[in-house]
């Protein structure tokens, strides 16, 4: 990836004057928690490409047109922080992104993530979801969470080297550097209103 990789200090600095922050990673990596913290902390519009892009009520898929004019139109807002992986539409994405935060743990702390949720809110429809789609586990979706990092992120790497290569990209690899991250940003707004 050739990309400038920044540290947590850095990201906490570079998210006081970021005005388009992108959140991507594997399904239950924390990157809608994350994400919706740091949209309260910025004053961010936050946009979950899951509730407001792919789903409509019911687990009905949005048409592909229909969902990549909504994807042109939310870029195009002059500050967003959007919570979504989808390597398809990185190319409408990362050329206005201004910091790409990358949840990218190992796979087991991923799929403890999903089962985690799913037993805390089965029968529940998340905030982050579209209406009427209540949490549901299958198969297919633990085996595509188990095998994020080897089908997704090539590809993720690449786009954001074909489309995003001037963006700054902080990877955090644990739950520890999210805690980290939260704590400079809060010292960081603690310190500026001083």
């Amino acid at each position: 990836m050739s990309n400038k990789r920044l540290n947590v200090e850095r990201t906490a600095e570079a998210l006081r004057t970021a005005d388009r922050v992108l959140m991507i990673g594997c399904s239950g990596s924390g990157k809608s928690t994350l994400a919706q913290a740091l949209s309260r902390l910025f004053v961010l519009p936050y946009v979950s490409m899951d509730r407001d892009v792919f789903w409509m009520s019911g687990w009905i898929p949005r048409p592909r047109a229909d969902a990549l004019a909504i994807v042109e139109r939310a870029v195009e807002q002059p500050r967003w922080i959007m919570d979504g992986t989808s390597p398809g539409t990185l190319p409408l994405r990362l050329p206005r992104t201004d910091l790409v935060i990358w949840m990218r743990p190992p796979r087991h702390v991923s799929l403890y993530g999903v089962i985690s949720r799913w037993v805390r809110l089965r029968g529940k429809t998340r905030p982050e979801m579209a209406a009427n789609c209540p949490e549901r586990l299958t198969l297919e979706f633990l085996s595509y969470v188990w095998n994020f990092e080897k089908t997704e992120s090539p590809e993720i790497e690449q786009k954001l080297a074909d489309y995003g290569s001037d963006v700054p990209v902080f990877i955090v690899r644990s739950h520890g550097e999210t805690r980290r991250l939260l704590k400079h940003v809060a010292h960081h707004a603690s310190s500026s209103r001083a």
